[in-house]
Order: structure tokens, then sequence, then C-alpha cells
């Protein structure tokens, strides 16, 4: 039994798709208008040709009238020249207009996901997102370029040439639309077969682009495992399920094909068989006969065009569907226009009783409450998966409390707009992304209008120029794709200085020391100093060493805040605190005689 929530879904999506297509159409009515005006005069010049076939068999060749021959072919070269003009005019006026709208849907698109927010992000793979971007958008080349227009000229000559067919043999001219119909009744089965094949592909096709890309990207840590047959077996499974799509498709594209094919071949016959007695009956002739062939093609061609655009479009409106279901996904700032402007923050944050958890039914944080005044450091320790990471992302936003709530200034974040917010942010990550252009490039991405100077700056305070200087280019050296030119404590100090830059009121250092040796550190730890002064800053750190001088520190441990206070008086107090204070101690003692010189490997 069908059901019923199945199919209105149906209909409200087969709704929605035509409304998009209407709206993309309306975007681009001028281009389009034209194009239908050029597709006319196309169309109707190229009637020309076949009307003068009557004439030339009928009257010039049968009447012997030679005085025709002429005006009958400067007539036909006539209308060959002005077609092959329109022609051309009509591919460069809807080929830019359809590739304005792949243009502009691709940068809708892009908009819309950038905008979304970051849970989005670690559920979703970067091909698919890459794909819905990149090929989705293609398919709109049938809905505002060649495909729509050629469908409409197709309509229109078939129509033309029917009433033209009805005057010459109206008997066989039914015969003929009733064999027509037959074949319209199977393109309309196909298409609605075709439509989730294509579906299906776009899915598949984003599936494998997504893999690929990681692995490409992890190429490293899966030579290192020696991994290669195993993604090997991954690709292969995916594009294996992509051929068996394609294979598919391709059987039900070949099935419209053949499907013309027949009915062609029925139209001959009954061309042959009723058209052969009409002459004999003397109630067609010849010319007539002949004109009948020729406009039978102007018929039927449009027919068999129609089941080939008509696949393409629906190949496009199946890139649509899947483009609406990204556009369909709330963005994370999408009632910031309803929210007062925040132009400056002093940078107090506050959490008050803030519960939060990633799936249904398990809690990460548990009635998280602190205070960190303006201006202020304080520092999350405790064991991986104690919840240090997730009181930083609620902290920059990226996501909300299910309890509780989250205050700058006394102010919910919640009511705050996120652009505002954020521009007020720096951000040290520990796993730093730099993006493949020069150092130079990567440090101004917090301020993309700072001057050289200022960036020089910047690079010298977090001590950038000791390697910098090493490179023939200086800080116009590329760094590669994700920085890989660079070490992970070049990388690091690069972030640093793209932080410094931001200028920010609040400060976010997620184990921003973690990749330097003990003199770069020593060196960071002074430019950090330096960064941290007068702002509220967030210190995630593992080695206890670098959060002494925090104003506060909390001690998270499955979701709760075990201990607080500053570092003397945690030490003093001898519990949870002291007690990873002391192993860290007494490990670093056992594997280093002095600083930098190892005892052991480790």
């Amino acid at each position: 039994m069908t059901d019923p929530s199945s199919e209105k879904k149906k209909r409200v999506t087969a709704s929605e798709a035509w409304r998009e297509a209407r709206e993309l159409i309306a975007a681009h009515r001028s281009r389009l208008a034209l194009g239908l005006l050029l597709m006319l005069v196309n169309r109707l010049v190229g009637l020309v040709l076949p009307a003068t076939s009557k004439l030339l068999i009928d009257d010039v060749i049968g009447q012997r009238k030679v005085e025709l021959l002429w005006p009958l072919a400067l007539a036909g070269g006539a209308a060959t020249i002005v077609q092959a003009a329109s022609g051309f005019s009509l591919s460069q006026v809807l080929g830019v207009a359809a590739q304005r709208a792949i243009n502009d849907m691709r940068k809708t698109v892009q908009a819309h996901i950038g905008r979304l927010p970051v849970r989005f992000f670690d559920s979703t793979q970067t091909g698919v997102l890459i794909s819905r971007i990149m090929n989705d958008a293609e398919g709109l080349r049938n809905l505002v370029g060649n495909g729509i227009v050629q469908l409409v000229g197709g309509a229109l000559s078939g129509c033309i040439g029917i009433a033209v067919l009805f005057y010459l043999n109206w008997k066989l001219t039914l015969l003929i639309l009733v064999a027509l119909a037959l074949f319209g009744g199977g393109m309309a089965w196909a298409f609605k077969v075709l439509r989730p094949l294509f579906r299906e592909r776009g899915k598949i096709t984003a599936e494998t682009t997504g893999r690929l890309n990681q692995m490409l990207g992890g190429v490293r840590v899966v030579k290192a495992y020696t991994a290669e047959p195993q993604e090997e077996r991954v690709f292969g499974g995916n594009v294996d399920r992509l051929f068996d799509n394609i294979r598919r498709s391709m059987t039900g594209v070949s099935a419209i094909g053949s499907f013309s094919t027949a009915i062609v071949g029925l139209v001959g016959v009954l061309l042959t068989v009723v058209g052969g007695k009409a002459i004999l009956a003397d109630s067609m002739t010849l010319g007539d006969f002949v004109m009948y062939l020729v406009f039978i093609g102007l018929v039927v061609g449009p027919v068999v065009q129609i089941a080939s655009i008509g696949t393409q479009i629906s190949e496009a409106f199946a890139g649509l569907d899947r483009i609406r279901e990204i556009r369909k996904v709330a963005t994370e700032d999408a009632g910031d226009a309803a929210l007062a402007p925040c132009e400056r923050i002093d940078g107090a944050v506050a959490f008050e009783a803030v519960g939060f958890e990633y799936d249904t039914g398990k809690p990460v944080l548990k009635g998280i409450s602190f205070v960190a005044p303006a201006g202020s450091t304080t520092a999350l320790v405790g064991p991986s998966g104690s919840g240090k990471t997730t009181i930083v992302s609620l902290v920059m936003a990226f996501n909300r409390p299910q309890s509780g709530r989250v205050t700058v200034d006394g102010k919910d974040l919640a009511s705050v707009r996120l652009r505002d917010y954020r521009s007020h942010l720096g951000v040290v990550m520990q796993d730093n992304f730099l993006f493949d252009g020069t150092i130079a490039e990567n440090v101004a991405f917090s301020r993309p209008a700072a001057s050289r100077a200022e960036i020089e700056a910047v690079c010298n305070a977090a001590h950038c120029d000791e390697f910098v200087a090493r490179f023939e280019k200086g800080l116009d050296t590329i760094v590669g794709e994700r920085g890989v030119k660079l070490s992970g404590g070049q990388r690091q100090r690069v972030a640093i200085a793209r932080a410094l830059l931001a200028d920010p009121r609040i400060l976010i250092l997620d184990e921003a020391t973690s990749s330097l040796d003990s003199e770069s550190e020593a060196m960071i730890q002074e430019a950090l100093a330096k960064l941290r002064r007068a702002r509220t800053t967030f210190v995630i750190a593992h080695r206890l060493s670098t959060i002494r001088t925090a104003d506060q520190i909390l001690v998270i441990e499955a979701g709760e805040i075990v201990e607080r206070g500053t570092h003397a008086e945690l030490l003093a107090h001898s519990g949870r605190y002291k007690q990873l204070h002391d192993r860290q101690y007494h490990f670093e003692a056992e594997r280093f005689v002095n600083p930098g010189e190892e005892l052991r490997p480790a």
C-alpha cells in the first residue's frame, strides 16, 4: 500500500522544483525572450525549403513552369542564410544566459553553505558540498539555456507541421498522431523512472568525490599505515555503485532511443501504405506526398529532440532537488537581521548553568557556570573528552547550549549578531589551517586590509621572522595546501601572527604551543603574553606549565567543573589539579635530563 505522506511529499517536491524553475526563467527572461524570438525566426524560415518542394515537383517539374525555378532557389537560399544567422545568434544569447545562471547559482549555494552551522560540516563530507556547488548547478544550462528554448521551438515546429499535415491528408495525420501519443506516454513514464536515477547519481558522485578528497588530503597517513589497498577497495566500491547507476540510466536512455526508432518506423509504414494508396487514388499529388514527407520530419524530429532535451531537463531538476536540500538547511545567522548591531565589546564572558549535548540523551556539559572578566585569562584543563573544546566552541558561538546561557558583557550570546561578535574573536587552534597562498596572505586572512608593515610587525612579534628569513621569497613564500611546506611549529607561529593582526577582544588558544620545541615555545610564550594583555583569553592546555599565570584555572571532568582557582591555589588544595600537575612534572623529569636534551626515546 502506498504511503499517503510519501505521495504528498513527492507532490510538494515536484511543485517546489517547478516553482524554482519558473523563478530561474523569470530571472533571465530578457535573454530567454530574445532567444524565443530568434527561435521563432529560425523555425519559420526553416519551413521555406520544405514548402517549396511541392511547387518544385508539381509546378516547375510537373507543369514545366521554369520561370518559378529561380524565385524558389532564391527564396530557399535567403531562408537558409537567415536560419544560419539566427541559429548562431541563438546559441550565443542562450549560452551566455545559461552560464550566467550557473555562475549565479554557484555563488548563491556557496554563500549559503558558508553560513551553515559548524555541526553541519561535522556530519557532511566536503566532496558532497563541492559537488552541490560545482556540479549540480550545471543542469541549469538546460533550463535557462538551449534546453527550454529548444523545447518550446520543437513544440512550435510540431504544431505548425501538424497543421500543414492535416491540410494535406487529415486521415493519415490522425493515424500518425496516435503513434506520437504512444510515444509521448512512453516518454512521460521514462522521465518518471530516470529522474530518481539522476538524483541518486549526483549523491553517489558526491560521496565518491568526498572520500577521494579525504584520501588525497590524508595521503601521508594512508602511506604510513600501508592502507592503499583499503582505500582502493573503498574507492572501487563507490565507483562500482556509480557504474551501476550509469548503466541503469543508460539502459533507460537507450530504451527511449529504441522506442523513438520504433515510432519513426511505424510512421514510415503508415506513410508507405496510406500515402501510397492516396497517390494511387489521386487524392494526393506526388508534390503533396513529398511535402508531407518533409513536414513529417519537422514533426517527428522535434518530438525525438524533445525526448532528448526532456532527459536533460529531468537531470537538471534532479540537480535542483539536491541544491534545494542544502538551501533548506537554516544558516546560523538566519535571525541576525532582527538583532541589534554589536559594534564593540569589552569581552566579559559568563556561563550560567550551561548544559549541552551533541546527541540527545548524551550530555557533554552539565550545569557549567563560571565568569571570565574582561581582560582575564581562563585556562581549561582536564582529560580528553571532558568538555574543554565544547566550552570553547560555545564561546565562539559554533554551538548553542540546550540549557542555561552564555553571555558576553551581560548579553545572551543568542541575542548578539554572530558576524559582529566573531569580528572580535582571535583563534589559534591545535590544528592550524593555512590556505594555499603566501605566508603574508595567510597572516592577513584575519584582516585583509592590513598594510605590509602591519603584517611584518605581527610576524616579528610571533617570531616568524626567524624562519621567514631562510626563504628566498620571504613572506611571499607559497606555503602549499594546508601549509604542507611549513613545519608544525612554523604553521603555529603563522597562526599566532594571524591572531595578533586581528587585534581581538576575546582570544582562544587551543594548545597554541603544542608543536613547538622548548626554545621556540619560550619565544612564543613571550608573544602570547603580549597578545593576551587586556584581552579575555581562553586557554586549553595539556602542558600545565603554560598556564601558571592564568587568572583562573577550571578543571573539567565528565562535563563538570570539579575544581577552580589559580595555579598556586589549586596546588595548595592538593586535589585533582595537583595530581595532574605532579604526574606531568614527574613524566617530564624522567624524560629530560636538561631542557631540550632527551634522556631516552619518547
